[in-house]
């Protein structure tokens, strides 16, 4: 059997309704230090942080739902991916002084790479992807 590999590493999350967002940004801060990211890619950390908080709280708020987090690094992107129990797919939507809300998923399309949203069977997934800045790479 030849060809590549590919490694990669992963962690993941179950984030209750009751476990603040502040949890997850935490937790997800300490996977990023293990890759390095910390240090050499701040602004990308901060990018990460703000898109997890910002999935998080769609998946508490909107969806009422806990929310499932998993981080895997591939070694050319991080991706972050959000479940929760909800069917209805997140769209970026113009923001409005009429209503609080909305605005989230046009921060997560302006700060990832690239996005995007699915159904599955017990809800949705919504994944975003982060590569580091040139000469930064993971661990």
């Amino acid at each position: 059997m030849g060809g590549s590999s590919v490694r990669a590493v992963g962690w993941a999350r179950s984030l209750p309704l009751e476990c603040g967002v502040k949890a997850a940004r935490d937790w997800a801060r300490d996977h990023l230090e293990s890759l390095s990211w910390t240090e050499g890619a701040p602004q990308t950390v901060d990018a990460v942080l703000l898109t997890i908080s910002e999935l998080v709280t769609n998946a508490h708020v909107h969806a009422h739902s806990s929310a499932q987090l998993v981080l895997s690094w591939d070694t050319s992107c991080l991706h972050v991916a959000v479940h929760d129990s909800s069917s209805h797919l997140p769209t970026p939507r113009p923001p409005s002084t009429e209503r609080l809300g909305g605005r989230g998923m046009l921060l997560v399309d302006a700060l990832a790479d690239d996005w995007q949203a699915r159904s599955c069977p017990d809800g949705k997934i919504v994944h975003a992807c982060f590569r580091p800045p040139a000469g930064v790479e993971g661990s």
